[in-house]
């Protein structure tokens, strides 16, 4: 099992010992609702679509796509346009932090790195949109998971425009694991500081 699947995993174990309700409430997702999007996540990161061949075979994972709804989904439920705008502008930064860390980590070979590139993608991205989505843990979930799969779109569309051959699978292989990483990762940061944040300032964390 890769990284992703064993996260999931664990969120659907905390689920039924009901310490995830408080989380899910705040994103506006019921338990029931988490699970079913867990398992589609699950299940979908097995299944992947060829799209194209050639020098340029582009491929779709289906696991990569379900953050994408959940995302739309959970922003639904918030139905403030103040929410949306934050996870745009969130998820447009956090994209372009992302490709300037791949320009960066380009120009290094990766035998000796001391965690897989993969999963630092995954931290980046948590850590970038958890601080520009400004305590909003729903932003920070659609700009950390969005944000990670549309630096796979930017780069298959730097592919085409360079007519450079390449491989790309849409929300796919370590990519999957990075999508994940970072969308609990922005949440669990919300969590944490906002609790600790609560308790310093003798009040109730506020969700923006």
């Amino acid at each position: 099992m890769t990284l992703g699947v064993i996260l999931l995993g664990a969120i659907v174990l905390l689920t039924f010992l009901g310490l995830t309700q408080r989380v899910f409430d705040r994103m506006h997702l019921t338990d029931s609702r988490a699970l079913l999007f867990v398992g589609l996540l699950i299940a979908g990161s097995f299944i992947t679509i060829r799209l194209t061949g050639g020098t340029r075979p582009i491929s779709v994972n289906l696991g990569g796509i379900v953050p994408i709804i959940l995302g739309f989904y959970i922003l639904k439920k918030a139905d403030s346009r103040k929410e949306w705008t934050r996870a745009l502008v969130a998820t447009v930064v956090t994209t372009g932090a992302l490709y300037g860390l791949s320009k960066l980590m380009s120009g290094f070979g990766h035998g000796r790195d001391m965690i897989d590139p993969l999963y630092l993608y995954g931290i980046v991205a948590g850590l970038v949109a958890y601080f520009v989505a400004a305590r909003s843990r729903r932003a920070a979930f659609v700009a950390a998971t969005i944000g990670t799969l549309l630096l796979q779109v930017v780069n298959m569309i730097e592919l085409i425009v360079t007519d450079s051959p390449g491989t790309v699978n849409l929300g796919g292989g370590g990519v999957f694991d990075a999508t994940i990483i970072a969308g609990v990762l922005a949440v669990l940061l919300d969590e944490l500081i906002g609790e600790t944040r609560e308790r310093l300032g003798g009040g109730h964390h506020e969700e923006k």
